[in-house]
This record gives C-alpha cells, structure tokens and sequence, in this order.
C-alpha cells in the first residue's frame, strides 16, 4: 500500500479530524488551463484523449502542479460506459457530446449488451493505473462513473437535453423497459467502479447530474434506488484503506435524509442547498460535500474568499466537511481565481480546525 503524504480528503469523507478543510474541485482538469487546452489540441481529440494512457495522465495532474488540492480525480468522462455499450459517443465542438445510436424501445434495451469494463473499458483502467503510480502517494485519487440515470437520459436522447422527452417518455410509460436499462446501467457501473478501486483509485464518487429533474417519487425508484445498488455492490477495503463512496445528485438537495441512508461515504450538494441546514438533517451520518457556485468564480479574489469564509461558516466547526465547487468548473474561469478559491480554503480553515481540535 502506498503511504497517502497528504491524507486530510479522505479522512475528511471519513469525519475524522483534519488540520485544515480538504478542497477539490470537479472538472478541475479541463479547458479553463492553458495547458490542458494545448494537450488536447496534441491529443486531436477528447475521446483520444481520454484513451492516451499518457495524455490523461498528464492532464489529470496538471491542475496539482498549480494548485495546492487536496485529491486528484481520474481525467475521463461519464459517457464512457455507453461508448462501450456501442452506441458511438462522438463530441461535436459547440454542441457537447452525442451518440451515433440510441436506445429508446424495449428491443434495443433487450440487445444492449453489458460490457467487459476490464477489456472494453481497460483504457480507462490503464490511465487510472498509471496516474495512481506517478502521484506516489502526492494525494489521493478519485474515480467516478455517471449514475443508471444519467446514463440512460444520454443513451435514450442521443445527446444532453433539457426536457428529457425520450427519456421521461420511457419511465412513465414503459417504466419495466427503464428499469431493465437501468439494471444493465447499475451492473455495468458496479464492474466499472470496482475496476477502477483494484486500478489504484482511492475513492470514488457517483455523478448523478440529472436526477434532480425527477419527481421525488421517480427519483426514489428510478436514481436513487440504482445508486444504492451500486453502493452495496461495491469493493469498499482495498489494500487495507477504506474506499469512501461520494453520491452527488445535483438539485437533489431535497432528498439528502434518502441519500444518507444509502451508505454512502459523503453527499455532494449544488449551492442552492445551504451547508448549514443539510449538516442539520443528516447529523453525523455521511460527510458533505460542496457547495461553492462556479459562477462566483468570475468576481474578483476577495469576493471568492468572502463566499469561501461564509460557506466554512456555513457548515461550522468539526470534521467531515470537503470543499468543492456546486459543480464543474466554467471554462472560461481565470486559474488565478482558482487559486483565489483553494488557498482560502485552505488559510480561513486552519484556525477553524485548530481551535476544535484543541478543545
């Protein structure tokens, strides 16, 4: 096992005391660096990208090398499991990621076959492996997957959508169709999740970036419910570290007793749910994780660290709190400004941090 140099994220998710509140942030490698940008461009594309073992390495420590975080996080993306499933992911600039095939009737669920994650997906598993390596124990490493949910509205639209015509068309009107999709889904996400742990990934976190637009009674029977299979299906110890699982629904705040309950590690939260009142409902039972806004990250640094000091305020004093952004970072944010957000994290928590664990 490789000895963590840097260890606070992880005891952070396991409500342990730390010396100062762990900071990360999703999408933290992506196209607000320059660097990164001028790596795709070597890369030709995001997709090859993804599958140049070297080049997502790379591109996964790139923001370490500015930044003082915490973790680092698998450089990937969610829609690489319906890639696999054959449905031909391509991405068309402007316009976000789309697939060539869909999903939308009970035969092709019924076709849709369950990858090998260990062959199919094995570029993924490569990359995890070698930036596990060249960290050396720097920070831990995050991987993650995108829910059953989310996956489905991708691979029933076709592409990103607001309404989810085809999707919603499914669950309310052949729910045993969408339940056999996301069983596939959970299946293939429990492999592709215990393919990364046993790959080097410390921890690892679920993406479910559309179940906040489900009623509470879909979103219980047609998200939750998968992620907590999934939860439950999961390597949970590996090379005599605990591996924490962190379920992040966005715009799922008022569901966060439900996620509790699924044994999850930690809950992520957007910003329209305030720290203050979540840590009240779910006690001591997961860490929280959030809830900066990315847009604030477009006013000046002493904005960002105004926000920054009222969010720690937020949650209060005591372990289990890990900062992170509401959700992924804008690319056309200035890296100064995330710098400005990390390191007043890290310099307004200190104290917070030292007098609680004084006491």
């Amino acid at each position: 096992m490789t000895e963590l140099k840097n260890d606070r994220f992880l005891r952070a998710l396991a409500r342990q005391p730390v010396d100062r509140t762990p900071v990360w942030m999703m999408r933290q490698a992506g196209r607000y660096l320059p660097e990164y940008l001028a790596t795709r461009k070597q890369a030709g594309s995001f997709m090859d990208l993804c599958r140049n073992t070297d080049l997502a390495c790379e591109v996964t420590l790139q923001p370490l090398e500015r930044f003082d975080l915490d973790a680092a996080i698998l450089f990937s993306d969610i829609l690489t499991i319906p890639d696999a499933m054959g449905l031909g992911l391509y991405f068309v600039a402007g316009e976000g990621p789309k697939f060539r095939k869909t999903v939308r009737t009970a035969a092709e669920v019924e076709a849709l076959p369950i990858p090998d994650v260990e062959k199919d997906l094995d570029y993924v598993m490569n990359a995890v492996s070698r930036i596990h390596k060249e960290l050396n124990g720097r920070v831990p490493l995050i991987g993650f997957t995108g829910s059953p949910w989310t996956l489905a509205t991708y691979m029933t639209e076709g592409e990103g959508s607001r309404e989810y015509r085809h999707a919603k068309a499914m669950l309310y009107g052949q729910p045993d169709v969408m339940h056999q999709l996301l069983d596939k889904l959970a299946q293939t996400v429990t492999a592709y999740l215990n393919a990364q742990i046993r790959a080097g990934a410390q921890a690892v976190q679920i993406f479910d970036s559309w179940g906040g637009s489900l009623s509470t009674p879909a979103y219980l029977e047609f998200s939750l419910k998968y992620m907590e299979q999934i939860i439950h299906g999961l390597i949970r110890d590996n090379q005599g570290r605990k591996v924490p699982v962190i379920l992040f629904t966005k715009g799922g705040g008022q569901w966060l007793e439900h996620q509790a309950a699924t044994g999850a590690d930690a809950l992520g939260l957007d910003w329209t749910t305030e720290l203050s009142s979540a840590r009240a409902r779910v006690g001591n039972r997961v860490s929280l994780q959030g809830n900066f806004d990315p847009s604030a990250l477009f006013a000046p640094p002493a904005a960002i660290r105004a926000e920054v000091g009222r969010i720690l305020d937020s949650y209060g004093s005591g372990p289990g709190h890990v900062f992170n952004l509401g959700h992924g970072i804008n690319q056309h944010v200035n890296p100064d400004h995330a710098k400005a957000l990390i390191d007043a994290v890290h310099e307004l928590s200190e104290p917070m941090h030292k007098a609680y664990n004084k006491d």
